[in-house]
């Protein structure tokens, strides 16, 4: 099971926000480089980065903080990006940069023909970030809820050629209320693609409910609020985790 440290960039700073609320945003780092280095360094395999400013903006805008965090670990560990990515160019530039996986949110779902594009031109690099509160997908920033059932997008956007679908109950994101798990497994279930679960991670015991259902098809959990607050020993929890998992 992968931890995946998130480091959510607003104005070029690492910050936490409650359920997609800009207004709503809490400083953690102002170096964010620092701050991947020092997961790197408590044992991460991988990280989450989110532009916030981009995924409201639909371009990218935290450019020379991304830079600066795939200049630090981007050769040691697999990283992975979202916010404000809506064409090719972007991506061939955040890939040539070091990135090893875009994530495509929004615009997958309000533009298909992209994500097939991209899937076409990147494979192996693609990630389709799924947003839903009550079964239904979420677009926007969290904005605008749709009528798309997660499942049925999750299925179309697999034939595309993804490589794995970031699905998160917005309803949970920053609350440290739980991972829905449910939710979760019956995305995962219905897919070949590995699903990586977000939103809610609060303490050991998700971490344990998350391994045992890890053969369902959850290849990791994006870990956000719990981790800077404290609530959730970022070291303890992997190790948990690898323990479950062995």
């Amino acid at each position: 099971m992968l931890l995946i440290p998130a480091i959510d960039l607003k104005d070029g700073h690492c910050v936490r926000l409650k359920q997609g609320d800009m207004d709503q945003a809490t400083t953690f780092s102002e170096d964010p480089a620092a701050m991947a280095r020092a997961w790197l360094g408590k044992g991460a395999r991988r990280l989450h980065l989110v532009d916030l400013n981009g995924a409201f903006a639909g371009k990218p805008q935290n450019l020379a903080a991304i830079k600066a965090i795939l200049a630090e670990v981007g050769e040691e560990i697999p990283v992975q990006l979202g916010g404000g990515i809506r064409d090719l160019d972007t991506i061939e530039k955040y890939i040539d940069s070091g990135l090893r996986y875009v994530i495509i949110g929004t615009a997958a779902v309000k533009n298909p023909g992209f994500l097939k594009d991209a899937c076409s031109a990147f494979g192996g690099h693609v990630i389709v970030g799924l947003d839903a509160k009550d079964g239904k997908v979420a677009t926007d920033g969290w904005s605008k809820l749709t009528g798309h059932e997660v499942v049925d997008l999750a299925k179309k956007f697999e034939d595309y050629g993804v490589d794995a679908i970031v699905y998160t109950d917005i309803g949970r994101d920053g609350m440290l209320s739980g991972i829905n798990i449910d939710a979760t497994v019956k995305l995962a279930q219905s897919l070949t693609i590995p699903v990586i679960a977000s939103g809610g991670l609060s303490n050991l015991e998700d971490i344990r409910k998350l391994c045992a259902v890890e053969d369902e098809g959850i290849e990791g959990v994006i870990c956000g609020r719990a981790i800077y607050s404290g609530d959730l020993d970022f070291v303890k929890a992997q190790e948990l985790a690898d323990e479950l998992g062995s």
